[in-house]
């Protein structure tokens, strides 16, 4: 363990144990904080085929400390919106050595990413989190740095990070022989995840199967599938320590960044953790709303299991609380990284060594944070007035399409109300919602509308042109065409004792404008 674990009387329990992986030499480029110079040889034909396919394989080279070469490795671009640069730029890539060449390896590592940490000028960020992940027991890959030039052009420092592979597995679990999902960009389980390894079937059937058991609609059946389908104590550990380490772009709070394990001899799903390199950006930020993705919101709202995710917060603190060890740690690694930097440019390490000490400080307010929040009580459900009533303030625009408009507006009267409308290429799937948490009971959720012009999309299974619903769930109320203003309305029961819901007022059209009053948003309490 990096970071002292936490005592053995509150020891969470975690992922499945994996059998002792046998050293190698990865351990020493890891463990001994190598930060060795990789010189990358791409000819020009392979330059131009990254300039027009980045996210496909091309040969290169690499010269390591000018000694040790790996020829005919695979090489591409990654990266999100964020984080990707062209190659001709300060790219961040992958690395396969045996894509083009078998038997070969770098510090017995066959797959592993340079990151170029466009979003964390500390560099520190994934390494501090995947030590301290690891120390919880979740799966997390391992990071150092390297110093990288391209072609003898200087790219500088990168992050280095091993792979998710069948190597990483083996040191995780006891069976590396199952399905291994890549989550896509803001891609829960309901999308056509990317299979990346595993024996397991190909259908994607075992993605199906923890779906339905997350969208059951009987608390209890839905409670015993999902104990079958997902590694439930592992999981609340993977989400105790993504909100504590503030991964807003995690799968917990973004449905990103993320990988999906399906151990064979259990059947049951573990997340793994990816992409964390913007972390501690909001020492203040709560780890006790409800999560966002499809299985960690499903599981929060099981009683029991809430009540078990706040003993794995106060389990877990001393990995944050008191920030010694921790401060330890970064102070550790900004000396491994100095002289890389001097090296580079010596107002270049002074200002890393400035914004250092800025992360400390967040470490050290997160630390006391943590501290308050874990002893406060839970969110309580929402509070209706005398006639069931409770307005509904504060909506978030989201949108599945570049060219939709979604503003908050002032109309004539003047009247606040929230638009969306549709942009030139005729596909606008857009919405503002509202995060909820409510009782048992049955709701109506209320809001009036009018539309300009509005075309439906065809065929669309969760509703058709503008309109209101949950959620998860799908609608039969409309509104098309040109309209004044209407009232719309939607139904729905909460059968779990206490579930956060997602109201959503939506526009799915090809053309066309709607405008949702922002007073009459509101939600009406039917029956307890």
């Amino acid at each position: 363990m990096i970071f002292a674990a936490p005592s053995a009387g509150a020891q969470p329990r975690s992922a499945p144990a994996a059998k002792s992986a046998a050293p190698d030499a990865s351990d020493a480029l890891f463990d001994k904080g190598l930060i060795p110079q990789l010189r990358i040889e791409i000819a020009p034909a392979n330059l131009e085929k990254l300039r027009g396919d980045p996210r496909s394989y091309v040969r290169a080279n690499i010269v390591e400390d000018g000694k040790t070469t790996l020829s005919g490795v695979g090489i591409k671009l990654k990266g999100a919106a964020g984080s990707f640069r062209e190659v001709d730029d300060r790219p961040a890539l992958t690395i396969n050595t045996e894509k083009f060449a078998k038997d070969q390896s770098f510090h017995d590592l066959r797959k592993f990413h340079l990151n170029n940490s466009v979003q964390d000028d500390t560099y520190l960020n994934e390494l501090l989190c995947s030590e301290l992940l690891r120390s919880a027991g979740v799966p997390a890959t391992r990071v150092t740095h390297a110093r990288v030039w391209i072609n003898g052009r200087d790219l500088g420092l990168y992050v280095l990070k091993e792979g998710f592979d069948r190597r990483f597995l083996k040191r995780h679990f006891s069976d590396p022989n199952g399905n291994l999902y890549e989550g896509g960009f803001v891609q829960d389980i309901d999308a056509e995840l990317r299979k990346d390894s595993g024996d397991g079937p190909d259908d994607l059937s075992d993605l199906a199967a923890l779906r339905a058991a997350c969208a059951e609609p009987d608390p209890a059946r839905r409670w015993q599938l999902l104990a079958e389908r997902v590694d439930v104590d592992a999981l609340l550990t993977f989400v105790a320590m993504e909100l504590m380490t503030c991964h807003w772009d995690g799968y917990s709070l973004n449905v990103n960044n993320y990988r999906m394990y399906f151990e064979p001899t259990r059947g049951r799903a573990c997340f793994l953790p990816h992409g964390m390199d913007q972390m501690f950006g909001d020492p203040g930020a709560t780890i006790l709303d409800r999560p966002r993705g499809m299985v960690t919101a499903a599981v929060m709202n099981n009683t029991e299991w809430r009540t078990k995710y706040r003993e794995r917060l106060r389990e877990l603190l001393p990995l944050f609380s008191p920030p010694d060890k921790l401060l330890a740690r970064v102070d550790l690694h900004t000396k491994r990284l100095r002289p890389v930097l001097a090296a580079m440019d010596p107002e270049l390490a002074k200002r890393h060594g400035e914004l250092v000490n800025e992360l400390k400080d967040r470490l050290r307010a997160r630390a006391a944070n943590l501290r308050e929040q874990v002893d406060q009580p839970d969110p309580q459900p929402l509070a209706f007035n005398d006639d069931g009533i409770a307005e509904l303030p504060d909506w978030e625009p989201r949108s599945e399409s570049d060219d939709a408009v979604i503003e908050a507006v002032e109309l004539p009267g003047p009247r606040p109300a929230y638009s969306i409308q549709c942009g030139p290429s005729g596909q606008c799937v857009a919405s503002w919602r509202r995060r909820v948490l409510l009782a048992a009971g049955k709701y109506r959720f209320e809001a009036r509308l009018k539309t300009q012009g509005v075309t439906p999309i065809k065929d669309d299974e969760k509703g058709l042109a503008a309109g209101l619903r949950v959620s998860g769930d799908k609608r039969t109320n409309k509104l098309q065409g040109s309209s004044g203003w209407k009232s719309l309305s939607f139904d729905f029961t909460v059968r779990e004792e206490v579930r956060e819901v997602e109201l959503v007022a939506e526009l799915r059209a090809s053309r066309g404008q709607v405008w949702f009053e922002a007073d009459s948003l509101r939600l009406r309490r039917m029956e307890k």
